[in-house]
Order: structure tokens, then sequence, then C-alpha cells
């Protein structure tokens, strides 16, 4: 009832003239929406289609407020997110499970997707050399290493999604190379979210890891044994209330290791997961069980050799 007050407020104050009073109201209203618990009204919810058909709307909005309030951190860093997340629950990841025959649909999803990650991780990477100037081409003028030491833990969930907005992008089209050239910068990010906050969204960053470990050539930094690392590390920091790391493991580890077992094993993990044991993270344990679900439904598309271990009997012995 509260955050429904508050976006009614923030439609009026948008809507309503410029003036000293309606600029300290926005603020306070956005001050209020970004603050402690904000996201659970919708990281909380158990209707991902609700959640879904509504956050269009609540990102304008807080776009709408940041236009009136470019210098609100919260702001920005609660757009921005917003952007990434949306892209990636409710755009790529439907985009990827659509039928073979959708192909088409399915690149207009992607470089749709492609195209919100970008936007929400630009705004979150302008944000923090808004915080911290000179962080916008401190790689090359090699200042990165100095400029990231000057950053705080507060500063941690901006990191994180500004890493993941952008390697998001890339991973769509890893022929991109504007994108790849910045892998390096975008982990020392990562890095340096992690020694500010390992616990980070419990586990997050080590997810993250997972993901990036395992996905990427050596050459670029990829690390098989540091995948399996941070795989455990955030089953512990999650107490294995969050179906994220099974999934992950699953696509990143156990497809391209043609391990079907470890694969069945890890996404059944994730569906056994109750979403209501953690309230705060219900939405997100919900869609990852739905793409744990379609792993395992698809998965004779994903191993060379497949046998679901049932026993499907001698064709020859069926009688017509």
């Amino acid at each position: 009832m509260k955050n429904a007050l508050l976006f009614f407020l923030a439609v009026l104050f948008v809507l309503m003239p410029g003036c000293s009073i309606n600029q300290m109201a926005m603020k306070a209203v956005a001050d209020a929406l970004t603050g402690e618990g904000s996201s659970e009204v919708f990281t909380g919810d158990n209707d991902p289609e609700l959640v879904g058909d509504a956050l269009p709307f609540a990102i304008k909005m807080y776009e709408s407020l940041l236009a009136a309030n470019p210098g609100h951190e919260g702001l920005i860093v609660t757009t921005g997110s917003l952007f990434v997340m949306y892209a990636n629950a409710f755009v790529q990841s439907p985009a990827d499970m659509l039928p073979s025959g959708n192909s088409l649909e399915r690149q207009l999803a992607r470089d749709r997707a492609k195209k919100l990650y970008l936007r929400g991780a630009n705004m979150l990477y302008n944000g923090l050399d808004m915080k911290y100037p000179g962080l916008v081409g401190a790689a090359q003028a090699g200042t990165l290493p100095e400029i990231l030491a000057r950053m705080k833990r507060d500063d941690v969930s901006a990191l994180y999604w500004t890493a993941a907005g952008f390697l998001s992008a890339y991973s769509l089209n890893p022929f991109d190379m504007a994108l790849g050239v910045r892998i390096p910068e975008l982990i020392a990010m990562v890095n340096r979210a992690y020694e500010l906050n390992p616990d980070f969204n419990s586990g997050a960053l080590d997810d993250f890891y997972v993901l990036f470990y395992a996905s990427v050539p050596e050459s670029m930094g990829g690390n098989k044994a540091l995948a399996e690392t941070h795989y455990h590390k955030a089953l512990e920091k999650s107490g294995g209330r969050l179906a994220g790391p099974y999934v992950s493991y699953a696509q990143a580890i156990a497809i391209p290791a043609q391990d079907y077992e470890a694969f069945k094993e890890n996404l059944e993990s994730a569906l056994a997961i109750d979403p209501d044991a953690d309230s705060a993270n219900r939405l997100v344990n919900i869609i990852n069980q739905r793409k744990a679900r379609y792993l395992l439904d698809t998965a004779n598309l994903r191993f060379v050799t497949f046998d679901d271990g049932e026993d499907w009997g001698d064709p020859e012995d069926e009688e017509f």
C-alpha cells in the first residue's frame, strides 16, 4: 500500500508545474522509492506476468523522477538495474525458450534485450563516473585501479549491475568488439565489488563468476576451476534457497562438459526449492525454476548422447 501511494505521488509530482517545492517533494519520493527494501515490491511477488507487465511503467516513472533529479544516486542505481533485470527476466529469457521455428521472433527479442541491457548499463556507468570523475576512459588511461580503489561498499550494487548489463549485452553478440575489449575493465569492476562485499545479494557475485569463468575462453580470463569454487560459495552464501546457482551450473558447466547427471541433479535441486522460503527472492526463484523446467524438458537438444534413464523397452516386443 505504501509503495502504491508513492507511485501515485510520483505521477502527480511529475505532472505538476516545476517549482522548488515540487523539486523537494520529488526528491522525497525518490528517496522513499529507492530506500532499503523498496525493490521487494517486485522481487517478492509470486506472479511473474504481473511484474513483467508492471515494470515498463515503473521504469518510465523512475526515469521521469531521474530527469528531475539527475544526480540522485539511488534513482540512478534503481533505474539502471531495473533496465538490466527487465531485459534478462522478461525479454531475453522468454525469447531463449521460444520454439526453434520462431527464430525471427527470438532474434528480434534478443536485439531488444541487448538495447535494454546497454541502456541500463550506460546509465549506471555514467552515474559512477559522476560520483568518481574520470571513470569513463580510465581503462584506456591506465587509471582504473586508482579510481576503483576509491569506491566504497555502497557502490557495490552499481558496480555489479553495470558489469552485468554490459556483459549480458556482449553475450548476445560475441562479435561486438566494442564490448569485447571492455571485458578486462568490467571484470575489474566486479573484482572490486567482491573485495568490498563478497556476500552481496546472497552470493550474486559468486553466481556471476560461475557464468563468467565457465563461459569465456581461457585467453579472456576463463577458468573452470574457479567456476566450480564460486559455485560452491554461491550455494553456501544463499543457504541453498536460491535456484540461480543450480541453473547457472547446469547451463555454464554441465552442458559444455556434456555431464547429463550433473545437469539433471542441479536442475532438480533448483526445482525442489520452495519459493516462499525466501520471500525477498520469491520472483527470482519462480523465474529460475521455469528456466530449470525448460532446460530439463529440452535436454535432448543439449546432449550429444542423451539418456534420461527411462526404460522404454524394446520396440520389437510391442504388440500391435
